[in-house]
């Protein structure tokens, strides 16, 4: 699922200068470590999470959780080349029972989180409040053309994990997540939430030096050997290094991104590429939602109608639309 190139070419007498001071949120930033292999992004979010998040006043743990999906969206979404929608969703029987990140081509994000705050505790995991279910990833390129899904099994693992699984089972590419999200408190009470993260692949022009060991089949006879292949000291460097990081580096709203990769690959020469900016837009609108009620049965939308009126309100945004049961084809007393 993600480009085996950066979206921006370079020539070998591209220009080297020092890493920019200026921290850029709500971007996503392209990078490769050449002598090792590697190709990456890193995302940091300011105000575009804190505006998706701040709009259901989601608890700590639910706004954690939810934004570290939003990250990992960022990280595959903006990896690949083309035009229409990539959805992240899991379906779990946790605490947080369904998340849905909802990113459209080329910048736009919203997202949504459904959780049960009565089984919600302190000190709980970010794979405790999933539980098991499923993580699904879904490229969407229009009416006319097929869907894309991959699934990947969640048992009390977090989105990193996941995220870890899919890459090993799916692609096959050598792959490295991370996430964090943490909350800005400034003097007089100021809430805000941040968030950044950064995946990491082992993409060598040699596909032999990317084999990993086989998955176990799960019916081979007891005492069968588990099948290892010896990492290339490349990766195991990559992967080395990348691990490194810590949540406050890619969190932090003083330190750019330049300068954190600079920081963790400098050794080896760290290349990044143009910034890819994203906003926080809801796609809903009132045109959108009226069509909505109008593919229900009549007898459905006569149901909907209290108070003199039908209510609407989007759930990713919490935008609200009100309709007349004229407008809404939901004449009260309908049969």
């Amino acid at each position: 699922m993600v480009s085996q190139s950066p979206d921006t070419k370079s020539s070998p007498q591209s220009p080297i200068r020092a890493p920019s001071a200026v921290p850029l949120d709500d971007t996503v930033l392209p990078f490769e470590v050449a002598p090792l292999d590697l190709r990456g992004r890193l995302t940091r979010l300011g105000p575009l999470l804190d505006d998706i998040l701040t709009k259901h006043d989601y608890p700590a743990p639910v706004g954690k959780l939810l934004g570290e999906a939003i990250v990992l969206t960022t990280l595959l979404a903006t990896s690949l080349k083309f035009e229409g929608r990539f959805l992240l969703q899991t379906q779990t029987d946790g605490p947080v029972s369904f998340l849905i990140v909802d990113f459209q081509a080329p910048d736009r994000l919203r997202a949504y989180a459904r959780f049960d705050r009565a089984r919600l505790k302190d000190g709980l995991t970010s794979g405790a409040l999933l539980g098991k279910g499923h993580l699904a990833m879904t490229i969407d390129r229009g009416p006319t053309m097929s869907r894309y899904q991959g699934l990947v099994a969640l048992d009390g693992g977090s989105l990193e994990d996941a995220a870890h699984e899919y890459f090993l089972r799916s692609e096959q590419i050598p792959t490295r997540v991370r996430l964090a999200v943490g909350e800005e408190w400034r003097e007089g009470g100021e809430h805000r939430w941040r968030a950044g993260g950064m995946l990491v692949q082992f993409l060598p022009k040699a596909p032999e030096r990317a084999r990993q060991a086989d998955l176990h089949p799960g019916d081979a006879p007891e005492g069968t050997a588990p099948h290892v292949v010896a990492e290339d000291d490349a990766w195991v460097e990559g992967k080395s290094l990348a691990s490194t990081v810590e949540d406050i580096e890619l969190i932090d709203p003083d330190l750019s991104g330049e300068r954190l990769l600079y920081r963790l690959f400098h050794e080896r020469g760290v290349r990044v590429f143009a910034p890819l900016p994203l906003k926080a837009q809801c796609s809903c609108s009132r045109d959108a939602v009226s069509a909505m009620l109008k593919s229900f049965a009549p007898k459905d939308r006569a149901e909907m109608v209290k108070d003199g009126k039908v209510v609407v309100t989007c759930e990713f945004c919490s935008s609200v639309y009100e309709f007349t049961p004229h407008e809404a084809g939901a004449e009260e007393g309908a049969a």
